[in-house]
C-alpha cells in the first residue's frame, strides 16, 4: 500500500519507514523474509475496486443475503456445535454492561460482580459434573483436552494419553499440537464396530506403566452413551493413570455425571449452556476436576474463590491458586491460557441457574423423545439404517445410507436444494463407517420438521 488510507494511520509512507528503521529493516518485504520464497504469493492480489464504503456495504450485503440461517431452514447439523433455544433472560443478563465490559478482574475491590458471577458458574458445574473444583473457563473442549493430557502428565510424570479410535478429528488434531511439542504421545484403542464402545480388551492391552491417562468421550461424538464408563475407569485406575472425560453438558441432566463414575477429570463444551452458534464461536471449555491437591496446583485458567470481608459480615470474591498463572508464574505457568471466555460462562451459569435440575432434566427427555422418533423415522427407510451402533445414544446419532450409488454427498446435496440443512458427512473422517453422516436433533426441531427430513431423505434413495 503505497498510498495513505484515511483508516490505516500507519499507512502514510514515512510512518512505515520510521517503524521499519526502528526494527533495523529496509523494506516490508524483510518482515516476510522467514517464509520460503516458494510459498509466497508473486503476482499482485486481483482485487476489484477501489470501493467507497456505501459501494463495499452493498456488496458485502449482496453476498451475505445468499446464506440461510437456521432460522429459515430446518437444521440437523451438530458435531461440536449443537442447535439449542436460549432463553432471552440470558442475554438480558450477559449484555448488562457490568458483565460484558468486564475483562480479568485482577482487582478484586473493583471486581466483586463478575467474580461472584464466575463463582456461581463454578459452583452450578461442579453439582452439574459431580465434581468438587471447576476453573471460571478455558476456550473451547479441544482446548481442555489438550490442557487436560498435558495436566496428568505433569501429575503422573508419564508421557503416553490414551484415546478412543472415534473421538472428534478437530479435536484430535488440537491435542497433537498441544502435546507433541512436550514428547508426548497419543495411543489409539478401537471401538467395537457394532456398539461403537471403547473396545476393553485393547484398551488392557494398550495401557502401560507410562500411561498418563485414558479419555473417553460421554455422549461420544457419534452420539452413543458409554456404557462401559466405569469398567474403562477400573483399568485406568489399576494402571495408576488418570481418567479423563469429555461430556455434553446439557446431557447430564438425566445421565450419571463423570463423578458418580470415578472421573479425575472432566471436560467438555459448554456451548450448549445458553450460547448461540455464532458461526463456530466463541466457546465456553469447561474444566473441573475432583478434589485432588496435586490436580487442582496444576489446573490451567482462573478459579474464583470465595472468602469474607475482614469483619467477616460480608462474603468476598478473589481470584484463588493464581500461583499456577501466566501472569505471576511467566514461563512456569501451567498454561497459555491467560484470559478465559468469561462471558460465555456468565451465560452457562445464568442458564444453569435458569433451568435448574429439573428443568435440565425436562429438556434431556425432550432430547430423547425428538432424536428417538427421527431415529425410528428415519430407519423405516429402505437402505437407509440409523442409528448405525446398537447403543443408546444421545441428541446425535449417525446414519448411513446403504443403497449402492447413493452417497451421503449426494444425499445432503439433495437436502440443501430441498430446504433441509442435513447432517455432518462421515465419509472423510471415518471411511470405515461408510456412506454415513452424523445427525442431531434437540428441543428446536418439531415433528413437522423431523417429518420433512425423512421424507426428502426417503426421496433422496429412491
Amino acid at each position: 500500500m503505497n498510498n495513505p488510507h484515511p483508516y490505516l494511520p500507519n499507512s502514510v509512507q514515512e510512518i512505515k519507514q520510521k517503524m521499519l528503521s526502528e526494527m533495523g529493516l529496509n523494506s516490508i518485504e524483510d518482515l516476510y523474509s522467514d517464509v520460503p520464497k516458494d510459498i509466497r504469493h508473486k503476482e499482485k492480489l486481483d482485487l476489484e475496486g477501489p470501493y467507497s464504503e456505501f459501494e463495499v456495504k452493498k456488496i458485502s450485503e449482496s453476498i451475505l443475503n445468499k446464506n440461510r440461517t437456521v432460522k429459515e431452514m430446518p437444521t440437523f447439523l451438530g458435531g461440536g456445535i449443537w442447535p439449542h433455544y436460549i432463553p432471552a433472560v440470558v442475554d438480558e443478563i450477559v449484555n448488562r454492561t457490568e458483565l460484558i465490559t468486564s475483562y480479568t478482574p485482577y482487582q478484586p475491590e473493583i471486581s466483586q460482580g463478575i467474580l461472584q458471577s464466575l463463582f456461581e458458574y463454578q459452583s452450578l458445574m461442579v453439582e452439574l459434573t459431580s465434581m468438587e473444583v471447576c476453573n471460571c473457563s478455558l476456550y473451547d473442549w479441544a482446548s481442555a483436552l489438550g490442557e487436560a493430557a498435558k495436566l496428568v502428565s505433569r501429575v503422573t510424570r508419564r508421557s503416553e494419553f490414551i484415546v478412543p479410535q472415534w473421538i472428534h478429528p478437530e479435536r484430535y488434531m488440537t491435542l497433537k499440537t498441544y502435546i507433541e511439542p512436550v514428547g508426548m504421545k497419543i495411543v489409539q484403542v478401537k471401538n467395537d464396530k457394532q456398539t461403537g464402545q471403547v473396545d476393553l480388551v485393547d484398551l488392557e492391552n494398550k495401557i502401560s506403566s507410562n500411561t498418563a491417562g485414558v479419555y473417553i468421550e460421554n455422549p461420544s461424538y457419534l452420539g452413543y452413551i458409554a456404557d462401559n464408563a466405569e469398567k474403562v475407569a477400573g483399568i485406568a485406575h489399576k494402571a495408576e493413570a488418570k481418567f479423563v472425560v469429555g461430556i455434553d453438558p446439557i446431557s447430564l441432566g438425566i445421565f450419571k455425571a463423570p463423578g458418580e463414575y470415578d472421573a479425575d477429570l472432566v471436560i467438555g463444551e459448554g456451548q450448549p449452556l445458553g450460547l448461540p452458534m455464532s458461526f463456530g464461536g466463541p466457546l465456553l471449555g469447561i474444566f473441573a476436576c475432583r478434589n485432588d491437591g496435586a490436580i487442582i496446583r496444576q489446573m490451567p485458567g482462573r478459579i474464583v474463590g470465595m472468602t469474607t470481608t475482614q469483619d467477616g459480615l460480608q462474603s468476598a470474591y478473589c481470584m484463588t491458586l493464581s500461583t499456577r498463572e501466566q501472569h505471576i508464574r511467566r514461563e512456569k505457568a501451567t498454561s497459555n491460557i491467560c484470559s478465559n471466555e468469561s462471558l460465555c460462562a456468565v451465560a452457562a451459569g445464568v442458564y444453569m441457574a435458569l433451568l435448574g435440575p429439573k428443568g435440565l432434566r425436562k429438556l434431556c427427555e425432550t432430547i430423547l423423545y425428538k432424536s428417538n422418533y427421527a431415529m425410528k423415522k428415519l430407519s423405516s427407510i429402505k437402505g437407509v439404517k440409523a442409528p448405525l451402533f446398537k447403543s443408546s445414544h444421545f441428541k446425535e446419532f449417525v446414519v448411513r445410507y446403504e443403497k449402492p450409488g447413493k452417497t451421503a454427498t449426494s444425499i445432503h446435496k439433495s437436502l440443501l436444494k430441498n430446504g433441509v440443512h442435513g447432517g455432518k458427512i462421515l465419509a472423510k473422517e471415518f471411511p470405515e463407517l461408510g456412506e454415513s453422516a452424523l445427525y442431531c436433533v434437540t428441543e428446536i426441531h418439531s415433528k413437522d420438521e423431523i417429518d420433512l427430513l425423512a421424507e426428502q431423505i426417503a426421496l433422496s434413495m429412491e
